[in-house]
Parts: C-alpha cells; sequence; structure tokens
C-alpha cells in the first residue's frame, strides 16, 4: 500500500510540473513528422497481463515494419532528430506516468516487455513479472540497453529478491545522473535483446 501511494504521490507531481514540458514535447513531435505524437505499444505487466504502454513516439510513423523491426540502436536512421533528443533525455518516457496512476507500472521495477520476450523466458526469470513493471529499475541504472538481455534480467531479479526503500533511494539518485547524462542508452555492438524487441 505504501509502495502503491508513493507512486501515486510521485506520478502526479512529476505530471503537473511537467505538464508544460510534456505539452510542447507532444507539439513538438507532430509538427516534426507525420503521425501521432503519442506511441502505444502492448507489453507485459504483473503476473504477465498486457497491457498498452504509453510514450512519445520517437521514430517515424509504422517505424516497427521498418529495417530491424523492434530493436533500436544508436543511430538507428528511423528515429527522428527531435526524437534522439527525447530518447537521451527520457522525456519520452514522462506519459509512462499515465499508466502509473492507472496502476499497469509503478515508479521503480522492472521496464516492461513485448509478449515475445516473455515467452523466450525460462521459469526463473518469469519471476520479472511478480511486481509491476517500472519507469526506471535497477539494470536500467546499472548499464540499460548496454547490458546483454540475460544480465538485465538477472539484475531485474537481483532487484526483486533485495527490494527495499533503501535500494529504491539509489536507484532513484542514479535515475537522475543518467537521465541528466543521457548515459548508457545502447550497446555499442547493437541491441541487447533477443529475437526483436525494444523500447521504441
Amino acid at each position: 500500500m505504501l509502495r502503491r501511494l508513493f507512486d501515486l504521490l510521485v506520478a502526479t507531481v512529476v505530471l503537473v510540473v511537467c505538464s508544460p514540458l510534456l505539452l510542447l514535447a507532444l507539439i513538438a513531435v507532430a509538427l516534426e513528422s507525420r503521425g501521432s505524437p503519442i506511441y502505444r505499444q502492448r507489453r507485459t505487466g504483473l503476473g504477465g497481463q498486457e497491457f498498452e504502454v504509453i510514450k512519445l513516439r520517437t521514430m517515424v510513423s509504422g517505424a516497427e515494419h521498418l529495417g530491424a523491426g523492434l530493436a533500436v540502436a544508436e543511430n538507428d536512421e528511423r528515429i527522428t532528430r527531435l526524437g534522439a533528443l527525447l530518447r537521451r533525455s527520457s522525456i519520452d518516457e514522462l506519459p509512462n506516468l499515465i499508466n502509473v496512476l492507472r496502476g499497469e507500472m509503478a515508479i521503480i521495477g522492472p521496464r516492461p516487455t513485448v509478449a515475445s520476450q516473455v515467452e523466450q523466458y525460462t521459469p526463473r526469470q518469469r519471476g520479472r513479472l511478480s511486481i509491476r513493471p517500472g519507469i526506471t529499475g535497477w539494470a536500467q541504472v546499472n548499464g540499460r540497453a548496454g547490458l546483454p538481455w540475460d544480465q538485465r534480467i538477472e539484475l531485474d531479479l537481483w532487484y526483486i529478491e533485495n527490494r527495499s526503500w533503501k535500494l529504491d533511494r539509489q536507484i532513484l539518485r542514479r535515475t537522475l545522473r543518467t537521465v541528466f547524462g543521457g548515459d548508457d542508452l545502447y550497446r555499442e555492438d547493437g541491441p541487447a535483446w533477443p529475437s526483436g524487441g525494444e523500447d521504441q
């Protein structure tokens, strides 16, 4: 209950404070390229339940049907110029706060993934679905997409087994440094995802 109250409080405050920035970003995305400024994708959350994650669009419309599909690498031609900036600053994930208010996500937890990836989980890795997915998490602040897929899952499982308010505070501090530094967005040798699937 305390964690849910924390999520609701943080999501509400950040949305209110950042609403002018979010509005400007929505207008800018719509002006830069054709299509809706909002990107929606089915993801798998708590207990394997699917939901629609909401983000700002950072790629050309229909990008999932072009090039590498769901996989995204640095300097991907499908990423718009504004989209690159939004990704680097993580502004594209601000609409995730709506998912938090709906109860589909938390502020801190494993990033939600697509069903095709969940199908590849081992029984142990399915433990990643035992808590709500988060906007940021232990794997996010320890290499983000620069880590091999299996290692990211192990970091998320470690967080679930050792979750505490002290650890959450550490994650939040690291998240702020990552957001303002814009580091660790991609692997140097390409996407870290197995057989397609990346945050667009």
